[in-house]
């Protein structure tokens, strides 16, 4: 008989085995109350891939202890999901169960408009409890009528010390690799090729303890992980992990200013039958973190691309996002918004929720006015250049410095701008 593969050996039992997303299963976390009183919402769970999200599903089926119906969007139809949905129907008449079924559909993003309309009833009418898992942002990919029937959680990625835990736990505890004298020495490897997926991670380790010869322990460092990863992982790609891999590629191709790799990275997604709004996006995100203020034009271009490419779907696509994609390549490139962003939500992290200056504050009321809300406050148009110097910052961040402007020709002008206006109070 052969043996499961380590991630479906690991999947976990109990909240407590589950690692990962205290925000929602936690102590006093909203899907962790709703699963103590025995109702839970329609829900969708979007979050990268191998971060739990099939697993959280089936555990909360199991707490329940409801029928699971599970479906995966790569190869159903209108016809399974109304099979199941009708099963599902006839097993809860059938057993008088007070808490509803749940549906699982993995990959709902890649549901067709009328698949998702054949939820639609089931869902409203309280047939099924539909919980849905999603790499993909659901704004995008499910239908508003359906997407105003469920909440949507999103999952957190998998930090390092989530990743070593689980590489720990499985030595420690699974039935196959206990029984090997397997040592971990160094880490970095493992969890920085995993990506921060733990299916990707289990493979990896897996592959590296299928080397114990049973003999003399073995020692996992970075370089034998390396090594084995390199030689080995191909056979594990059966769960879509070069499909992160291969838009990796397209993606620093871009970055990298080389329209001849961008391009052959997107010819790869295309013959591998990618979905046009999958690339598409990209292309957008790249636009906005990787070329930004560089070239202020090159989302707009990128924009324009989703929309016609959307519109036109394969194969005409194919040119037009050729073409963005080649746009963007050849633009010169700016990451000052992306990291603006990033340090500013950093700032917050640290600092917590400083109050807002009293100057800034709006006052709708009397008694606002009377506590000084608003308070010397400067309207920029009532002066030269509708600029008239005041703080913006809570007090306890003073001439903190957020945006960079790089060395480029948009930015340069930017940099002379801010230098000329806030003369000494920033560090520009």
């Amino acid at each position: 008989m052969s043996i499961k593969p380590l991630a479906e050996r690991l999947r976990p039992n109990t909240f407590e085995e589950y690692i990962g997303q205290e925000h929602l299963i936690g102590e006093g976390a909203v899907l962790r109350e709703a699963v103590k009183t025995g109702q839970i919402p329609s829900f969708i769970l979007w979050g990268g891939p191998g971060i739990g999200k099939t697993s959280l599903a089936n555990l909360i089926s199991k707490y329940l202890d409801c029928d699971f119906y599970a479906l995966s969007a790569v190869n159903s139809g209108v016809k399974e999901v109304r099979e199941t949905i009708d099963q599902a129907q006839k097993s809860a008449g059938l057993f008088g169960k007070s808490v509803r079924p749940i549906l699982f559909i993995d990959e709902i993003h890649r549901f067709s408009k009328s698949q998702q309309d054949s939820l639609l009833k089931a869902v409203e009418e309280g047939i099924v409890t539909l919980i849905g898992a999603t790499t993909e942002n659901p704004s995008f990919e499910v239908i508003s009528a359906l997407l105003s029937r469920c909440q949507v959680y999103v999952l957190e990625t998998l930090n390092r010390k989530q990743l070593t835990k689980l590489i720990d736990d499985a030595l420690a505890k699974d039935e196959v690799l206990k029984k090997k004298d397997i040592e971990v020495k160094e880490y970095e490897a493992l969890i920085q090729l995993s990506g921060g997926d733990a299916r990707r991670l289990y493979n990896i380790l897996e592959l590296v303890a299928n080397t114990y010869n049973g003999k003399t322990k073995l020692v996992i460092t970075n370089e034998l992980v390396k090594k084995i990863s390199q030689n080995k992982m191909a056979i594990y790609d059966k769960d879509g992990e070069q499909h992160y891999d291969i838009v990796s590629a397209f993606i620093k191709s871009i970055r990298g200013s080389d329209p001849n790799g961008a391009v052959y990275w997107l010819a790869r997604m295309i013959h591998g039958g990618e979905d046009v709004k999958f690339i598409a996006r990209r292309i957008v995100i790249s636009a906005a973190e990787d070329i930004g203020l560089a070239n202020p034009n090159a989302l707009l271009i990128a924009q324009t691309a989703f929309e016609a490419a959307t519109a036109v779907g394969h194969p005409e696509a194919r040119i037009i996002l050729s073409e963005a994609a080649i746009y963007l390549a050849n633009s010169p490139k700016s990451n000052s918004a992306y990291m603006a962003i990033n340090d500013a939500l950093a700032l917050v992290q640290e600092t917590g929720d400083l109050p807002v200056p009293l100057h800034l504050r709006n006052a709708p009321t009397k008694l606002m006015k009377e506590l000084n809300y608003g308070d010397g406050y400067k309207y920029s148009h009532d002066f030269e250049n509708s600029f008239a110097e005041q703080e913006y910052l809570p007090d306890a961040l003073k001439g903190t410095t957020i945006f960079k402007p790089l060395d480029n020709q948009f930015e340069e002008k930017s940099r002379e701008r801010l230098k000329s206006l806030w003369k000494k109070k920033y560090n520009y």
